[in-house]
Order: structure tokens, then sequence, then C-alpha cells
């Protein structure tokens, strides 16, 4: 890793609270060396052998995380559109949270007492109102549109209504007003990651079928092969668009 790399890494693991002693054994190591994952795991043996399995984790995230931003062989995502899942922090120097998942979370909730009830249903209308306003600003933003786009998020998210539950969770929404606003500085990014979400199934189903891999080669295999599906299910329906195409 260069100097720039390290000085990433280091500014890393302060943020992922990695105790300042292992930050400073680390400084001990080769600061301007590219290190291979066996390599530098061999050097955390030697030179940082009494580092904890939680805190080795997090050094080799700040590492890698350091190592993406700052290479040049791949492109580097600026943005990303995801949940609130944490393993997608800190990798991408933009995070855009998506509205539908943030919208399930309200979907969980379960009052039973009828003013509760209604409480819950008007503040979903207020919040789908409220997405469809930011869709809206995103085919015509303009600077009137985002401020009042600003304030009618705290009208929401920062009334009280009542039903404690219901606050709690709107609390956590507040919380994410610059992932979940993001948009309003960057019109062209999507609201929700259901792409994404939609070309995992497959995947998804399949560990739910098989559990996992057992060998190197078989994470390969499985990626290769899951990647086949998905490439010529992307294929059969550009076919069948080709020549759903009316004729003049």
């Amino acid at each position: 890793m260069s100097l720039s790399v390290w000085g990433l890494t280091y500014e890393l693991l302060d943020t992922l609270n990695v105790p300042i002693k292992w930050s400073n054994q680390l400084k001990s190591l080769p600061q301007e060396t590219v290190f291979r994952e066996s390599e530098f795991n061999s050097l955390l043996d030697t030179y940082l052998n009494k580092l904890g399995s939680q805190h080795r984790t997090r050094v080799l995230e700040a590492a890698a995380i350091a190592f993406y931003h700052q290479q040049s062989d791949i492109p580097i995502v600026q943005t990303l559109v995801c949940d609130d899942a944490p393993q997608f922090k800190l990798l991408t120097y933009n995070l855009a949270l998506c509205w539908v998942h943030e919208g399930r979370h309200y979907k969980k909730l379960t009052p039973f007492i009828a003013c509760h009830q209604k409480s819950l249903d008007d503040f979903l209308s207020e919040f789908w109102d409220y997405y469809r306003e930011l869709l809206a600003y995103s085919d015509s933003p303009s600077p009137q549109k985002k401020l009042w786009l600003q304030s009618r998020f705290w009208e929401i998210f920062g009334a009280k209504s009542g039903y404690k539950q219901l606050d709690e969770r709107k609390q956590l929404t507040a919380a994410k007003v610059s992932e979940l606003l993001l948009v309003l500085e960057y019109p062209e990014l999507p609201l929700h990651n259901n792409p994404a979400e939609l070309a995992a199934r497959t995947m998804v189903q399949r560990r739910n079928i098989s559990y996992a891999t057992q060998t190197c080669e078989g994470t390969k295999a499985w990626d290769i092969f899951m990647s086949l599906v998905t490439t010529t299910r992307f294929l059969r329906n550009k076919l069948f668009q080709v020549h759903a195409r009316p004729y003049f």
C-alpha cells in the first residue's frame, strides 16, 4: 500500500473505532509497499499477533476500502443506492438510501388501538405522497422545490403522533436525512434499488436451497453459472422486445 492508502486506512480505522494502539503498531509495517491479501495477513500475524478477530476484520476492511479508493485499474463507484445495512457504509463517498426499504419498516408496525391504526394509515399516506413528490423533483428539479422538500421532510418525520412505536420509527428515519435526501443534490439518483434486488433474487433463492458452497472453486463455478443465467434472461428479454415492436 502507498502512503496515501495508509493515510486513508488510518482515517477509516478511527471511524471504525479501532483502538489507536493498533493503528500505531500498523505504522511499523512498510508504508510504501503494495501487499496482496495473503502478504498483509502474514504481516498482521507477525507484528500484530495479539490483535483480536473483530479488530483484525476492521483492519482488513479499512485497508481494502482505502486501496479500492486509491487504485486506478477499475472505475471507482462514487455513489451507492442501497438499504441501510452496515456493510455498505464507507464503501463510497456518497450513500443514498432506498425509500422502498425505509417504507417497509413502517409496514412492520402492528397497532391494535384504533387511533394508532389511523395515525399509521395517515402517516403512510404522507410518506408515499412525499415519495411521489421526490420522483417529480427528479424529473424537474428546481431550487424552490428543493427547499420545500427539505422543509416537508421535517414536517412529516419530526411531528409527534402519540403512537410511540411510530414516533420512534420516525426518529430513526429522520437520523438518515442526508442519505434519504441525497437525491435533492443529485436528481439523477434513483429513489430505490429494486432493480438490484431483483437481479440478486436468483442468487438468494439458490443460496436458500443449498445454503453455501464448500470450496473457492465451487464459489467461482456458482458465480459463473449465475452470471450465465442472468445474461441469458437479459438477452431473452431483449429479443422479445425486438420481436414485439410494431411494424409501420
